[in-house]
């Protein structure tokens, strides 16, 4: 192993806000403090593509000066923010991890930038994304093991957050970009609702793609994304994510499904044994645990989402053909992208509509799960991140979620041997606080046993 750190260390912001405003502790210290990380870790993690260090600490110095008025625009006024570069930025480039963009600047910011700037956020920088947010990697190493990815497309903010340079960074996700990182580098991962957080200004338009957060805590995680939502809702269509402003109460499920998935044929011993572990601990606690074994609906479900990885991939190649087809020929463009292109121009209309009419009714199957359990249970990834950097690792756990369009969590609450890998829980479409309420419990319960 070659580990960036001895022990890589998140650094929750909401628990340090209590000390803004006696003055023991501020906003500009905290970025500071971010700041020294960077400056040690970032030449050999590589999460950033460009960093606005004084526009950063104007801003931090703004949020200060607020916290010690007793007059904090939000609970997230003064944390620092990264912004996965395929959402722009006013005053950075968004480069979508593509030499075609080299330099791109808009001139404006996304809808969720503009909201987090309203929120007082301090926004550092852009984290660095795979191609497009597909599957092209762009260099960043895994900060527990150097050898290892980070995983994508979200691969720089989960990187930044593991090792302490920031405490949230936004991702996006359509296959597993949020779920699958947070798992790699034992960061908090919440990709909500399909359509909750508004994707204006965002490269990520496919039909399953989400705004979420990679955090250091799961605190940070909500008050993040719902802080977006108040001030500019979620895509057109949808009702955006609602609920306290504050971190949900913890929710004891009654019951929970535990999801076995297509990718319990290739999951390591060690993370199945971690699952196994979990749910023997949450028994214990008196929560009833359905299986495909014993309980009809979930079998159902198990069925239904068994080629998730597949027919994601299908629908994402069609909905990609443009801009990919306008790119055509261009120096630059992957082999990967070319591939994808390929593979949509051979798709007919009729074969999209007909996966995206099977993608609805799975859907449905899935909310039946409503009637015998409070959510569900599974593996974020299949062990811990894989050596090298030529892969983003496999999605194939976190797929499901993305299909079924329900919010999403990875918790960090699992170790194989030195390195981490994430418990997923999953929800029910357009409830995310619910969720994020029985992810609370399940968090604090588990982290006490």
């Amino acid at each position: 192993m070659s580990p960036a750190t001895p022990n890589p260390a998140r650094v929750p912001y909401h628990a340090a806000t209590a000390a803004f405003a006696s003055g023991k502790d501020s906003p500009r210290d905290f970025l500071e403090r971010c700041l020294g990380q960077v400056s040690a870790l970032e030449p050999r993690v590589g999460a950033f593509v460009a960093l606005n260090i004084e526009g950063a600490r104007a801003a931090a110095d703004r949020a200060t000066a607020r916290w010690r008025a007793g007059r904090p625009l939000s609970p997230i006024d003064g944390m620092p923010v990264g912004i996965k570069d395929i959402i722009e930025t006013e005053d950075m480039p968004t480069e979508q991890g593509s030499p075609l963009f080299t330099g791109y600047r808009t001139g404006r910011d996304g809808a969720s930038v503009a909201a987090l700037r309203e929120a007082g956020a301090v926004v550092l920088g852009k984290t660095v994304t795979t191609e497009f947010a597909a599957s092209e990697p762009r260099g960043t190493r895994n900060p527990w093991d150097l050898d290892r990815t980070p995983g994508g497309s979200s691969s720089g903010s989960a990187a930044a957050v593991a090792c302490g340079m920031l405490p949230v960074g936004l991702g996006t996700q359509v296959v597993g970009s949020i779920l699958r990182p947070s798992s790699f580098c034992g960061v908090y991962g919440f990709k909500p609702s399909v359509g909750g957080v508004n994707r204006g200004g965002s490269y990520d338009g496919l039909s399953q793609s989400c705004h979420g957060a990679l955090a250091a805590s799961l605190a940070d995680a909500w008050l993040t994304v719902r802080a977006i939502t108040a001030r500019v809702g979620g895509d057109p269509g949808y009702p955006g994510l609602s609920g306290p402003r504050d971190l949900p109460a913890a929710r004891k499920p009654a019951r929970l499904a535990l999801l076995q998935t297509a990718g319990w044929r290739e999951a390591e011993p060690a993370a199945k044994a971690a699952l196994e572990g979990a749910a023997a601990k949450l028994k214990a606690a008196g929560v009833e645990l359905l299986t495909r074994h014993d309980n009809a609906p979930v079998a159902g479900a198990e069925e239904a989402i068994a080629d998730a990885m597949g027919l994601t991939r299908a629908i994402n190649d069609w909905e990609g053909r443009w801009p990919l087809n306008a790119y055509r020929g261009r120096p630059g463009l992957s082999q990967v992208m070319i591939d994808r292109l390929a593979n949509a121009e051979s798709m007919s209309l009729e074969d999209y509509q007909r996966r995206i009419a099977e993608r609805a009714r799975i859907r449905g199957v899935f909310a039946g799960l409503k009637a015998v359990c409070d959510g569900a249970i599974a593996l974020s990834a299949t062990g811990p991140a894989p050596v090298g950097l030529h892969s983003t690792g496999n999605p194939i756990f976190v797929a499901p979620g993305s299909l079924l369009g329900v919010p999403t969590l990875s918790l960090p609450l699992f170790a194989v041997g030195e390195l981490p890998l994430g418990l997923q829980v999953l929800g029910f479409e357009q409830a995310d606080a619910s969720v994020v309420g029985l992810a609370r419990w399940i968090d604090e319960a588990l982290a006490q046993t």
